[in-house]
C-alpha cells in the first residue's frame, strides 16, 4: 500500500529535521514544499508531504507515523 503524510513545523531547523529524519526512515518527498505565514501567531510555517510504499492493507487505524 502507499501511505501519505503531510508533515509540517514552524519555519526553523525543526523543520528541516523532521523532513529529514522521515527521509532517512524510507518516506520519499511528494511535490513541492510549501510555506505560509499565520497572521494570529506572527509565524512561518513549512510543510512538506511525503509518501512510502509498505506491506499491508490501508485501514483508517493505520499509524502513519509508526511506519
Amino acid at each position: 500500500m502507499k501511505l501519505y503524510r503531510f508533515l509540517s513545523e514552524e519555519d526553523t531547523s525543526a523543520f528541516c529535521h523532521k523532513v529529514t529524519d522521515a527521509m532517512n526512515k524510507g518516506w520519499e518527498l511528494y511535490g513541492s514544499p510549501t510555506q505560509t505565514f499565520c497572521q494570529q501567531t506572527g509565524v512561518m510555517r513549512c510543510g512538506q508531504a511525503v509518501t512510502k510504499e509498505v506491506e499491508g492493507t490501508y485501514t483508517p487505524d493505520t499509524k502513519l507515523g509508526e511506519h
